[in-house]
């Protein structure tokens, strides 16, 4: 079992930076890849970032691409996004979520483990 806390998240102004955090429960964790989401009211949840085991393999969408950087330190059994040069559309709730292999890109049904959500606001 794993569990997954999200944390950072608040109202950030257009061009602005916040950083988030996922801390995670569990020995295994550092075994899997990990990834964030995110969702904003009436869309979907969708992919933003992910990266793999051991950190050297990272994905992002195309959205967030040169903006928004995943990180990870295992010892401490927490994923980070640091997200730099906000604008309103970043608006959502962000989710982290611990993946089913070692790497995982964006496909929801390559995660298995999510957390609660943190919101993020950005105001133009």
């Amino acid at each position: 079992q794993v569990q997954l806390v999200e944390s950072g998240g608040g109202l950030a102004q257009a061009g602005g930076s916040l950083r988030l955090s996922c801390a995670a429960s569990g020995r295994t964790f550092s075994s899997y890849a990990t990834g964030w989401f995110r969702q904003a009211p009436g869309k979907e949840r969708e992919f933003v970032a992910s990266i793999s085991w051991s950190g050297s393999i990272t994905y992002y969408a195309d959205s967030v691409k040169g903006r928004f950087t995943i990180s990870r330190d295992n010892a401490k059994n927490t994923v980070y996004l640091q997200m730099n040069s906000l604008k309103p559309e970043d608006t959502a709730v962000y989710y982290c979520a611990k993946g089913k292999a070692a790497v995982v890109a964006g496909r929801l049904s390559g995660y298995d483990y999510w957390g609660q959500g943190t919101q993020v606001t950005v105001s133009s």
